[in-house]
């Protein structure tokens, strides 16, 4: 058996998802300065909680996300990682519906996060609440739906870090970007490994190129590949 790695930084707690009409399991990791500072601190929102901190719950690996957060010694965050809701992955993580996979709940799923989930947080822990502090981050389609709810919803997160995003699942997605208006200060985080699919590095270039048209700046838009 797998041994637990999870960082003692970390406590895990239930909430109802009344959007999904389901209770979801929320882990939250908390910088090691939080106990004896006073501070108020970012928070980043990432799904897929089971991958994130613990080679026991994780599939194919965890990404170690907490080992990670633990060696920063500036720029520290309070993490929220939300599980997926393991058969209905693919409903709440894609917003538009696909012909062969189903889905097209991922709005239902981001406005948990946005209306209930966040303001939860922001009463129990000391975070700034504010949209340029608070970011959305997840691999694959959770870096689908992280892109998209800094399209759809810029007013809550100003930032979304996407590793190997699935626009393929839902190329709708092109679409919404070239009929919004994309805000300003939002922050874009690519990152995408080489050997992936042969569409994973034109996709995102494509949809890269999509926001630069949209008037986005080259410093809203950090884009990096890794072997």
């Amino acid at each position: 058996n797998a041994q637990s790695t999870v960082s003692k930084q970390i406590t895990k707690f239930k909430i109802e998802a009344p959007q999904l009409d389901t209770i979801k399991t929320i882990w939250v990791y908390l910088p090691k300065t939080y106990q004896n500072s006073k501070k108020h601190y970012p928070v980043i929102y990432m799904h897929d909680a089971q991958n994130l901190f613990d080679t026991q719950t994780a599939y194919a690996g965890e990404w170690e996300i907490d080992e990670y957060m633990d060696s920063l010694t500036s720029n520290e965050s309070i993490i929220i990682g939300i599980e997926h809701g393991n058969e209905k992955r693919i409903d709440e993580l894609t917003p538009y519906k696909h012909k062969t996979y189903g889905g097209g709940r991922g709005d239902l799923y981001l406005r948990f996060i946005k209306n209930t989930l966040k303001p939860y947080i922001d009463t129990h822990y000391r975070t700034e609440t504010d949209s340029k502090h608070t970011t959305l981050f997840g691999s694959s389609l959770g870096g689908l739906i992280s892109f998209y709810g800094i399209i759809k919803y810029p007013e809550t997160f100003g930032k979304a870090g996407m590793f190997s995003p699935a626009f393929w699942i839902n190329p709708e997605i092109y679409d919404l970007v070239s009929s919004s208006v994309i805000d300003k200060s939002s922050k874009f985080y690519f990152l995408a490994g080489t050997n992936e699919s042969e569409a994973m590095i034109p996709d995102l270039n494509r949809m890269a190129a999509l926001l630069k048209e949209k008037g986005l700046k080259e410093e809203q838009i950090i884009s990096s590949s890794i072997e």
